[in-house]
């Protein structure tokens, strides 16, 4: 075993997924900060009209990121599975087909969003005034996605044996490069929000770099070989049938946003902008939550793959009560400091109280998410992925595509139309928590026959 790799079969367990998850929440909150800086660059510096542009593009963001996420997500899963099981030959096989598989994934999302860009933004009513802002900044970032993909593939494979510090190192440095190249873009030279765009991408291509580098020169089972670099068919099946429904679900659930971003646009142009603007707690608070996802998914599958049933079920309910808890924090934090919070990203006063109206109801409503996603990472870590896809596309895409034409139109007021996220919430939670508990009785039935 590599002195980078953590065996995640051994020893107490609450200790240990907090000491796996905190490099991953400091990651991950870094990682929102740097984005964030793209905003916070834009609305100090380049005025309200950008602002809008890039937050125009927000849920478009989220739903080409989001589907990379759930694919190595995919790679997460299998790679902890073979690494707690002792399986060498199946690390290696797995680590390698996902690189490529991220790749192609990324290269492809690219291409499709750089042809659709404008026919979906015009689709969502995107403000006119506000379109060639969100059309230019779309284009350029887009064409980070590949370097996107392999730096979360590598995030994936280091989290899944254990050694969540080096991806935290990589992002950092990629980080702090960004929020520089920002101010030189956007201040300096003037490019506004083409300015934030070209930072976000040579930034990824930054991380991607360092964490392929890192993995290349890597010792243990997990380590990436060029030259053993192939699709090798049993894996490259399992990882799509793992990692296609994770991204399809993290997509098409952007995707039912988008009919909520649809719901904002048919307001003025000011509750635009204050939704642009506390839309930015979404991805602080879920990346943050996220990172109790991953020592879920993580812990069990390692676990699983060992045989031992007891850490199994432990890990799910420990991780539960961490995201729970840091989401509750967060959340009424952001209730108690949310104009501050929204000073960040505008100087107008109007700005900031249109968007205290969102603010208050999603900080209060955060923690109910931790039901739903953690159960989500759990069934995953189980190695069940397409039902639970299924359960959440009905209760928190189809759900808020109805709640959208029925509940908003009939009041069409924006504190109905912010409230469908606690609702959907709730609703998909139960739906998942129900699945995941058969299937969990049905697994651990198998270990104890055994």
């Amino acid at each position: 075993m590599s002195s980078a790799a953590k065996d995640l079969t051994r020893g107490p367990l609450a200790p240990q997924i907090l000491a796996f998850s905190v490099p991953l929440v400091l990651s991950n909150l870094l990682q929102v900060l740097f984005n964030m800086s793209d905003i916070a660059v834009v609305g100090r510096f380049a005025g309200p009209v950008a602002l809008g542009s890039v937050g125009s593009t927000t849920v478009l963001v989220t739903l080409v990121t989001g589907f990379l996420i759930g694919l190595s997500g995919g790679i997460n899963v299998l790679v902890a599975r073979f690494f707690g099981a002792q399986h060498p030959k199946d690390v290696s096989e797995t680590v390698h087909t996902g690189a490529l598989v991220s790749l192609a994934a990324g290269l492809v999302l690219t291409v499709l969003g750089l042809l659709l860009v404008p026919t979906v933004l015009g689709m969502l009513g995107t403000k006119p005034e506000l379109l060639p802002g969100a059309v230019l900044y779309l284009r350029i970032y887009l064409l980070g996605m590949p370097a996107l993909a392999l730096y979360n593939f590598g995030n994936a494979v280091f989290s899944a044996v254990g050694d969540t510090r080096r991806p935290l190192y990589y992002l950092s440095f990629a980080g702090v490069l960004n929020i520089l190249l920002n101010l030189t873009f956007v201040i300096g030279f003037h490019l506004d929000v083409a300015g934030v765009a070209l930072a976000s991408i040579l930034s990824q291509y930054v991380s991607a770099g360092l964490i392929l580098r890192a993995l290349v020169k890597s010792s243990g089972d997990f380590a990436l070989r060029p030259a053993q670099l192939r699709l090798y068919p049993g894996k490259t099946q399992t990882l799509l049938a793992l990692g296609i429904p994770a991204g399809c679900q993290n997509a098409i659930f952007a995707l039912a946003n988008l009919f909520i971003q649809s719901g904002i646009n048919s307001f003025d142009t000011l509750t635009v902008q204050g939704h642009s603007a506390a839309a930015n707690s979404d991805a602080l608070v879920y990346d943050v939550m996220a990172a109790f996802y991953m020592a879920c998914a993580s812990f069990m599958s390692q676990n699983y793959g060992a045989g031992k049933p007891e850490r199994v079920r432990r890990s799910y309910f420990i991780s539960l009560g961490f995201s729970f808890g840091i989401g509750a924090v967060m959340g009424l934090s952001l209730v108690a400091f949310g104009r501050p919070f929204l000073s960040l990203f505008t100087t107008d006063p109007a700005v900031v109280e249109a968007g205290m109206q969102r603010l208050i109801i999603m900080g209060l409503s955060y923690p109910i998410s931790a039901f739903m996603d953690c159960t989500i990472a759990a069934s995953r870590g189980l190695g069940h992925t397409v039902v639970p896809t299924v359960l959440v596309i009905l209760g928190s895409c189809v759900f808020r595509v109805i709640w959208v034409y029925t509940v908003f139109a009939y009041f069409h007021t924006v504190e109905s139309l912010y409230l469908v996220f606690v609702c959907s919430w709730l609703v998909t939670a139960l739906a998942e928590t129900i699945y995941f508990v058969r299937c969990y009785r049905k697994q651990m039935a198998v270990f104890s026959a055994a």
